[in-house]
This record gives structure tokens, C-alpha cells and sequence, in this order.
């Protein structure tokens, strides 16, 4: 039986009315509309569906509805500010370190919840908050420089 779960979402209060144990990323997609966590392997493993969830990475095709009522949950689709891309973002873009772009989105949002909590993280801290994410089309290194250099960008407007 469906139910009505409030949640705030990008920001924003949203209602979402489905089963409370429907996936998260089903819920996104479907009945929000919010394209970017893409649905990979279904089981938590790939990291393509991972959304920030109060302030923690989470994978959300795992993660049923009910998990997150009253909370906050932020896509990468609510990420820029002003029109302006997150610096994770920008740096993809400016290191061309998207090829097939399929587990981007998850990685971005891994990104920023590191670059939140650890402004200037090592080569090996960034790797390491990847471990997760499955990138088959072989662009790991160029997606290790431009989290590095999202580091820089927020380090530098500050």
C-alpha cells in the first residue's frame, strides 16, 4: 500500500507517494522526475544511484523511502548554486574526465560529501572515498585530478 513520506529535497519540502520500502532512486527518478542517480547494478555496489542523504553518501537503490522521511536528501541535480556548477562538477567538465558519464553523477556526489568534510584530501583519501564507484570506461586518473582540483577551486574562493 502506498504511503505519503515527507522529505525535503534539493532544498526544497517534497512528498513522495509510493511504498515505504520502494527504493530511493526509483522514487527519484519516477515520481520526481531527478534523472541523475542512475540505476546500475540495483544492490548498492556500482555507486551510479549515490545521493547525499544528511550530509552522508548513500546509494539509493538500496535505501528504501521510508529511510529518509524528515530528512534531507540532495541529488546531483541540486548542486549548483546562483547557475553556477559545484566545483566537482566544473572539474569534471574541465579535465574531460567523463566518458560515457554513467557512474558520474554518483562519483560527483561522493565528491562533495569528501571535499565537505575534508577540504584538501590526499590522492590516496580521494581514491579511497571511490573505492566503491565501478567506472568501466578506464577515466579513473582524469576523475582523481578533477576531485583534486574541485579541492582547489573551493580552497581558492574561500
Amino acid at each position: 500500500m502506498a504511503e505519503s513520506i515527507a522529505f525535503i529535497l534539493n532544498g526544497r519540502p517534497a512528498q513522495a507517494t509510493a511504498k515505504g520500502s520502494t527504493p530511493l532512486v526509483y522514487v527519484l527518478r519516477g515520481e520526481m522526475g531527478l534523472m541523475g542517480a542512475r540505476i546500475g547494478c540495483g544492490e548498492g555496489h556500482c555507486g551510479s544511484c549515490t545521493v547525499i542523504v544528511d550530509g552522508k553518501a548513500v546509494t539509493s537503490c538500496d535505501l528504501p523511502l521510508e529511510a529518509v522521511a524528515g530528512k534531507s536528501v540532495e541529488t546531483v541535480e541540486g548542486i549548483a548554486r546562483d547557475g553556477k556548477l559545484h566545483p566537482v562538477q566544473q572539474a569534471i567538465i574541465d579535465e574531460q574526465a567523463g566518458q560515457c558519464g554513467y557512474c558520474l553523477t554518483g562519483i560527483v556526489m561522493r565528491a562533495k560529501v569528501l571535499l565537505d568534510s575534508n577540504p584538501a584530501p590526499t590522492r590516496r583519501e580521494i581514491a579511497t572515498a571511490l573505492d566503491g564507484h565501478l567506472c568501466r570506461c578506464g577515466t579513473q586518473p582524469r576523475i582523481l585530478r578533477a576531485i583534486a582540483r574541485a579541492a582547489t577551486a573551493i580552497a581558492a574562493a574561500k
